[in-house]
């Protein structure tokens, strides 16, 4: 079939999906971007410097004078001072920068040895097709657990997965990162995001119902019942949409990649099976760590559940992975003698570091541009602007659920911490919707589900421009018009399927979680508490509520 019948067959999404990947590809190269980012937001801090919005929580309506958030501008003698002063740190402390590469460190031992490669062989021998693309979603959600490293370990293996079925790789990277970033929040076991998102909910709450508390994990089951769901709506858009789309891949050479070879050798079996062996004992000593209720990796007595924290654990959860993979390959390597001395696991490192050299550059723009919005109080002063729109529109009940949700989306483009949007809407909408009847975890459980959707298609997420040099390594043209192309097919798949079925919790009544009500139960006494007690409690939230943890999606 000649190209020009190929274009007749396309139907209109797919067109305005090739339309979305030529205009974003024509964007400069994200170093360029990022760099032309920097100077817009230096100039926007001009032109609106002095521009302000009241800050949640003050006010009359609460007590406390008001306060402000203003547009700073950072073209001022100090702001240049800081801009100097600060472009070192501000990349040294990058969040991604370290995580991606202490993991890199160990996963380029794995891969080296060929452990990676052997292993996958033996994966896709045994699994179907479509199964391996809803656990590759599916994991990706699942990683959360492990903070941001299933960005770092996932993606890439989605698409060396994908390879070794004859697949498009970068089939296998959409997939994994849908999981990972559009799945965000979704997750059938507890993550540090739980109580970090409920100790922002909760002085909110206080503002009309100072006795009042969140559970961390009030949320929880709907946001377990949500994984399935996720990963049978990414498995349709791979499957249907985006495999037909990218079609047969043909690297630099032209030549269509055919099935791989996926034979193993039994010196490569052995060795996988030594290196399996050796990931369980690492495994063990971890939950020796951590089942004890005096281990190693436990921390201070949870209040809410009255034993010691699991949170110094999920702090350790990247080096552990390092650990992981680095034993994992270097026994492997030793096994089938692809390590012969110290200086092969030396070299192995250092390659894998040697192919980190683009993202490192990225790294230090971007983490520029983020810390010059952050200075500069654009993103609060927009996010405020919308919610404020939002709340004028006067609607209510579910409707007002529903626009929340996409609000959430959209502020989630320009703003990427999830904490710091939450500190400037929950103040606005827990309250309001806790006077409308509608429970402080009802309207956390709509954030968390905006905060999610959108980040696959946002360059200001942290992790967006890695993505892309993943995708750089199997096609030299992808750009970030490619990545949100392929992303905004699951992007709306996922809105279409996680809002219907939070309304149908609602309609249902279901908890949302341990003390995860979903309406509102509070006396007109409780609404009406003395404002010695609002004043107190407010002053704690103007205190607290708006330090914005720098956290990542």
């Amino acid at each position: 079939m000649s190209e020009t019948d190929k274009e007749k067959k396309k139907g209109t999404f797919q067109k305005i999906l090739d339309k979305v990947e030529v205009v974003g590809n024509k964007l400069p190269q994200p170093v360029t971007l990022f760099a032309i980012l920097m100077g817009v937001v230096l100039l926007l801090s001009w032109i609106f410097g002095g521009v302000s919005v009241l800050k949640p929580g003050t006010g009359a309506a609460t007590g406390i004078p008001e306060e402000f958030i203003v547009v700073e501008n950072l073209l001022t003698k100090d702001g240049i001072q800081r801009i100097f002063t600060s472009m070192v740190n501000v990349f040294a402390t990058f969040p991604p920068l370290g995580l991606v590469l202490v993991v890199m460190l160990g996963i380029g031992v794995a891969e080296h040895t060929g452990m990676i490669a052997v292993a996958l062989k033996v994966f896709v021998s045994k699994v179907p097709k479509v199964t391996i693309t809803f656990f590759l979603v599916v994991a990706g959600m699942l990683s959360s657990v492990a903070a941001d490293a299933g960005y770092v370990v996932l993606i890439p293996m989605g698409a060396a997965i994908f390879m070794g079925m004859g697949r498009h790789p970068l089939a296998g990277i959409a997939a994994a990162f849908a999981g990972v970033s559009g799945g965000f929040g979704a997750n059938i076991l507890p993550t540090g995001l739980d109580p970090m998102i409920a100790a922002f909910t909760e002085p909110a709450a206080n503002l009309i119902d100072p006795a009042y508390t969140v559970n961390p994990l009030s949320n929880w089951f709907l946001m377990a019942a949500s994984v399935p769901l996720v990963g049978i709506a990414g498995t349709w858009v791979t499957e249907k949409i985006l495999v037909p789309r990218l079609g047969e891949y043909r690297p630099e050479g032209g030549l269509i990649v055919e099935e791989a070879n996926n034979e193993v050798t039994p010196q490569e079996r052995k060795a996988l099976k030594w290196s399996i062996i050796s990931v369980l004992l690492v495994l063990i000593l971890v939950a020796i760590t951590i089942i004890p209720s005096n281990g190693l990796l436990r921390g201070e007595i949870d209040p809410v559940t009255g034993n010691p924290s699991m949170q110094p654990f999920y702090n350790s959860l990247v080096p552990i992975m390092f650990i992981i993979f680095f034993v994992a390959g270097l026994v492997f390597g030793i096994v089938s003698k692809t390590i012969k001395n110290d200086k092969d696991v030396s070299d192995m490192t250092a390659k894998s570091m040697s192919t980190m050299g683009l993202y490192i550059v990225i790294a230090f723009v971007a983490a520029q541009f983020v810390a010059y919005f952050n200075w500069s109080n654009l993103g609060s002063v927009l996010a405020v602007k919308g919610s404020d729109g939002l709340n004028a529109i006067g609607f209510t009940g579910i409707p007002l659920l529903i626009a929340f949700i996409l609000i959430a989306s959209l502020v989630n483009l320009i703003m990427g911490s999830a904490s710091a949007k939450w500190a400037l809407l929950a103040p606005i909408f827990v309250p309001m919707l806790m006077l409308m009847g509608y429970s402080p975890e009802i309207t956390q459980a709509a954030y968390r589900i905006g905060d999610s959707y959108s980040n696959i298609l946002t360059p200001l997420l942290p992790y967006f421009p890695l993505v892309i040099v993943f995708a750089q390594k199997y096609d030299k043209t992808a750009g970030i018009g490619t990545l949100i192309s392929m992303m905004l097919p699951y992007a709306i798949a996922f809105m279409i399927a996680r809002i219907p079925m939070f309304v149908v919790w609602i309609w249902l009544g279901l908890p949302l979680g341990i003390e995860g009500p979903i309406y509102y139960e509070g006396t007109d006494a409780q609404t009406s508490h003395t404002i010695e007690m609002q004043q107190s409690e407010t002053k704690e939230l103007s205190q607290n509520t708006f330090y914005i943890e720098e956290d990542t999606e």
